[in-house]
């Protein structure tokens, strides 16, 4: 009966208002009490007052109330149970609720992450993940079907200069839209996918050598329109690898391999695409030895500079000559410079080489001027050169270093810088070409130039590219071209020299189409420095003296 030291009724009675307290406490007569004890806590209480009739209270009232309090309590406890069991109901439900929504914003993040781990994010093609997963299936149908698949390696040429170039976003933009060319030219069946970089990956089931090379030609084909990006229009080239299961491998990693080689051998030769062949599996060591070697020869510098005279068609004299890189190597002799060329693009090298080659020439050109004989040097710089923020300085020190004038030095560069009309680009062409450094398009008319790029670089000369000129005198097109070169050369103010001259009909067909200059074995072959002095005293052309 008592609750925390005083009588549980004073509690109640402490909570009523206070005519009812009053009334209690001065009013009342006789009265009862009976607690109401629930299962785990104190309910309250229940009291009789002044029983009807007069009297006190007996034991009989006590006990009827006691009974009453109890049917009450149990009611209350019901009551309370109730509440809480609705309140438990309604968190449940609450929870529920949560629940779901939190098993349906986990299946939407492994949704995601499941496409994250398998699409390429940039191109939503398939990844290398998935490209393997998806061959491995084909494998296993193809070896059960007894059929064949094909596997082409697709790396775009030069994205590298884009990047370079344009920026990343717009290398990036370019890759979404190679993307949408390639999809557009495959079957249902096939699989296209992005292994990284520049470079794709296309399945094609039920596929032999033939049909994979009519594929890759297409895959070609789709990129030869200009893209436009920005505004910015250039074109696109790229070299494709191909590998046929059962003839080139068992496995996918055998087949990746073998058209990851191939597609090498495409970029190499140039021809677009190639097929795997065992023989360059087996020099694929050796090309990675020659690397070796090229690092060592290029800190040792035991390359050798060979130089081809070009001749004004006009005067009959010596124009100048082109410096060209030999390599001859202590065990495999002479290296074609078509081998270690793209070897010292690939591997970076081509930057430090280009300075050597660039120093070597303003060296021989400086023996020329003692003796009196003064002979402008072309020397061929790749736009990874052009590129590198370094570059014009470097050739500053250079000129500033070595004993000979900048207006000897020509830089011959290829159609490769066309790709657009980047600031960068023109702004390095027009800082060098403030030394007196002029500069020379190398093999026009098989790249990517066009006249409204050509006529905003400091460009003084134009090369026609040699396959033109061989074969003019069979070849009306051919003598139309190169032609068309001169005249168009002529009219924006920018002289022409024609490589490939092999005889003197040839040179005649050039004097008479009003070429400016010409090169060529019939001119002189390439020859190492001592053995072009020897032509120097034995030649008859023209040797221009002084300066």
């Amino acid at each position: 009966m008592w609750r925390h030291k005083r009588a549980w009724w004073r509690g109640v009675l402490d909570e009523l208002d206070p005519v009812e307290r009053n009334r209690w406490e001065t009013e009342a007569g006789t009265l009862i009490l009976v607690p109401m004890i629930g299962k785990s806590h104190f309910l309250g209480g229940l009291a009789g007052v002044n029983k009807i009739g007069g009297g006190d209270f007996t034991q009989q009232d006590l006990n009827l109330l006691s009974l009453f309090a109890g049917q009450v309590s149990i009611a209350i406890e019901n009551a309370i149970a109730f509440e809480e069991l609705s309140k438990t109901k309604h968190t449940a439900e609450a929870y529920q609720t949560e629940l779901r929504q939190l098993n349906s914003e986990l299946t939407a993040i492994n949704r995601e992450l499941e496409h994250l781990s398998l699409y390429d994010q940039l191109t939503q093609l398939p990844n290398r993940s998935l490209l393997h997963d998806r061959l491995q299936q084909a494998l296993f149908l193809a070896q059960r079907e007894e059929s064949r698949l094909a596997v082409l390696i697709v790396d775009l040429d030069h994205f590298k200069e884009v990047n370079d170039t344009l920026g990343h976003d717009v290398g990036d933009q370019l890759l979404v839209q190679v993307a949408e060319r390639f999809s557009g030219q495959l079957r249902e069946t096939d699989t296209v996918g992005r292994l990284g970089g520049d470079e794709f990956a296309v399945l094609i089931p039920n596929a032999d050598a033939e049909l994979a090379c009519h594929l890759a030609g297409n895959l070609l084909a789709v990129l030869e329109p200009d893209f436009d990006i920005d505004g910015t229009r250039f074109s696109v080239a790229a070299s494709v690898g191909i590998a046929v299961f059962p003839q080139h491998g068992m496995d996918a990693s055998t087949l990746m391999k073998h058209a990851d080689i191939a597609m090498y051998t495409a970029k190499r030769t140039r021809f677009g695409y190639a097929v795997y062949d065992a023989a360059e599996a087996v020099a694929q060591p050796e090309r990675l030895s020659l690397v070796g070697d090229l690092r060592q020869a290029l800190v040792n510098r035991e390359f050798d500079l060979y130089f081809q005279a070009k001749v004004d068609l006009r005067s009959g004299m010596l124009h100048g000559v082109e410096a060209l890189a030999r390599w001859p190597h202590a065990k495999r002799g002479m290296v074609s410079p078509d081998h270690f060329i793209p070897m010292l693009e690939q591997t970076g090298l081509i930057r430090p080489f280009t300075l050597w080659v660039i120093e070597r020439g303003l060296l021989q050109c400086a023996r020329w001027e003692e003796s009196g004989i003064h002979l402008t040097v072309a020397i061929n710089v790749s736009i990874h050169s052009l590129l590198d923020p370094q570059f014009p300085a470097q050739v500053v020190s250079l000129l500033q270093r070595l004993p000979t004038s900048q207006s000897c030095l020509v830089m011959e560069i290829t159609e490769s810088v066309f790709l657009s009309e980047h600031a960068k680009v023109s702004s390095v062409l027009n800082e060098l070409r403030g030394l007196g450094i002029a500069f020379s398009i190398d093999d026009f008319g098989t790249g990517h130039s066009s006249l409204s790029r050509l006529k905003k670089l400091p460009v003084s000369e134009l090369k026609s590219d040699r396959s033109f000129v061989m074969d003019m005198e069979t070849d009306r097109d051919d003598a139309i071209i190169v032609k068309s070169t001169i005249d168009l050369a002529h009219n924006l103010g920018i002289a022409v020299i024609a490589e490939g001259v092999e005889n003197a009909s040839t040179l005649n067909m050039l004097r008479e189409m009003g070429c400016d200059h010409a090169q060529g074995y019939y001119i002189n072959r390439p020859l190492s420095a001592d053995d072009f002095a020897g032509y120097l005293q034995n030649t008859e052309w023209t040797i221009p003296r002084g300066k």
